[in-house]
């Protein structure tokens, strides 16, 4: 399937269910009515109904010193100046009776996706949403444990957490000015509250929008080519970032950090494929990780790592 396949999509209004893993080069294109017949489920609803459940995976992550290997290479790379901020990610081998469309259903996310019996996500973060010529996006960096004493002014003061959060934010106000005009930041670092089921995180958003004309309908797959990667899911700048990516993290992120979106015929919603649980012959994998800048700690970004490993 090709990106110019949505663009014909999306001239005749044809409804669809668009699947890219995080490289761009796998691309699934679902009409919207065989959803049923291909197994596949998604669920896009930022005004979901919160559901409780006690459920939870037991974990077996990656050791502190493998992570901080990686984590060194990387340093030394931004100290280079090959980049500046990358999102280092690894995956988590996690223990759970559930089947992947238990965990889709007790799962509480805005954005949930299960494609069959291979992989289920649950994010909290929008990629890009165009309602009528307004393209929007809101890149998530920065992430605090609620309970922490004045975590939300520890974290909105933080400047490594601010750094990283303006790069992010400089990042896709140039990734939208390739598609759009009169590209603005509409609102610079809001906090909002995520339940991780053993905890509760604050996590940092920014809104971004632009212009991207009547016609975006017909251009849909070539604004989706230009904008991905997700930056906010590699880093800085983008194309030296994913080449060190593929160096250090030595393992395939495939549909991880990846996008999928709907496009309903009048609107298109998408989200990063982040919280990520998939089925693999050994069990499942959870996939997670987070920003790497000059200024970052290995100890509290390994830490990241696991506290994003969780069943909303």
């Amino acid at each position: 399937m090709t990106f110019k396949h949505l663009n014909a999509l999306g001239k005749k209004r044809k409804p669809f269910l668009f699947i890219s893993d995080f490289l761009a080069q796998n691309i699934e294109v679902i009409l919207l009515d065989e959803l049923s017949s291909q197994d596949i489920e998604f669920c896009i609803d930022e005004n979901y109904i919160q559901k409780k459940h006690g459920h939870s995976f037991k974990k077996e992550a990656v050791g502190f010193e493998s992570y901080k290997k990686k984590f060194d290479e990387i340093i030394e790379h931004i100290k280079s100046g090959d980049t500046y901020l990358l999102n280092l990610t690894a995956p988590t081998k996690i223990y759970s009776d559930l089947t992947l469309k238990e965990i889709y259903n007790y799962a509480n996310a805005p954005y949930k996706l299960r494609y069959k019996n291979e992989f289920v996500c649950f994010s909290p973060e929008k990629f890009v949403q165009i309602k009528d010529s307004t393209m929007h996006t809101f890149p998530m960096k920065g992430t605090i444990d609620a309970s922490i004493t004045d975590a939300k002014n520890k974290i909105l003061h933080d400047e490594k957490e601010m750094a990283e959060h303006t790069m992010v934010v400089d990042l896709l106000r140039n990734d939208l000015s390739i598609v759009a005009s009169d590209v603005k930041v509409e609102e610079f670092r809001y906090v909002k509250k995520i339940d991780s089921g053993e905890k509760e995180l604050l996590q940092v958003s920014s809104h971004i929008s632009g212009n991207v004309g009547e016609d975006w309908h017909e251009r849909i797959g070539d604004i989706l080519n230009s904008l991905l990667p997700a930056g906010s899911i590699s880093g800085t700048p983008k194309k030296s970032t994913l080449e060190i990516i593929k160096n250090v993290e030595s393992y395939e992120r495939g549909f991880f950090s990846g996008v999928f979106g709907v496009y309903d015929g009048e609107n298109f919603d998408s989200g990063v494929m982040i919280r990520f649980v998939e089925k693999t012959k050994d069990g499942y994998v959870y996939k997670s990780g987070g920003g790497i800048t000059l200024d970052s700690d290995s100890y509290l970004e390994y830490n990241e790592l696991l506290d994003k490993v969780y069943l909303p």
